[in-house]
């Protein structure tokens, strides 16, 4: 069990790989069918892991792994205890913009068991930008999907003059002015 590294392998032509990480099989499956539904230029590549590290995969190689999203479901405490123990096994060179936290569960506010302080600290701690959406519904998990499609896109270095940290810097600078606003 190894650390993840960003930039061990050379990216691959008209390819490009994500890692949904989640203790939520469910919404990690319907979000990797509605990402692989979505019409694109390249062949996307998804992998799924409850928790990081990932386990050695002996004679096989592992893909380069070009987008990490961590998706907490802000109704577990679990959900969001493990992915702060999973970041710690990501290389610090993937924090230059190819991680961002998917939160879901925000919508139910009766029900929320993780402190959104907690989140926003997490993300400011690894430089990580933050996505909320409910992946219940299926207009937002689309959108959703797009959302990350195009992230993968930016961080494979398949979008001609933008690069994963600009990008990621833009969107971090963004929703620390929408934060402004509440």
């Amino acid at each position: 069990m190894s650390t993840l590294s960003a930039f061990g392998k050379l990216p691959t032509l008209n390819s490009a790989t994500i890692l949904l990480v989640g203790t939520n099989d469910v919404f990690q499956q319907q979000l990797a069918e509605t990402i692989l539904k979505e019409k694109q230029d390249l062949k996307v590549n998804i992998h799924l892991a409850a928790s990081l590290p990932l386990p050695v995969e002996g004679n096989h190689m592992r893909p380069r792994i070009d987008l990490i999203v961590f998706m907490i479901n802000v109704q577990s405490k679990y959900s969001f205890e493990d992915i702060e123990a999973s970041l710690i096994h990501v290389d610090a060179n993937f924090f230059l913009g190819k991680v961002c936290l998917l939160v879901t569960g925000v919508g139910r506010m009766n029900k929320i068991s993780v402190d959104m302080d907690a989140v926003w600290k997490l993300a400011d701690r690894y430089c990580s930008p933050v996505l909320f959406c409910e992946l219940e519904c299926e207009k937002v998990r689309t959108i959703t999907a797009q959302r990350l499609l195009r992230m993968l896109q930016i961080c494979a270095g398949h979008v001609s003059g933008m690069s994963s940290l600009s990008f990621s810097s833009l969107m971090k600078c963004s929703s620390e002015d929408s934060s402004y606003l509440t």
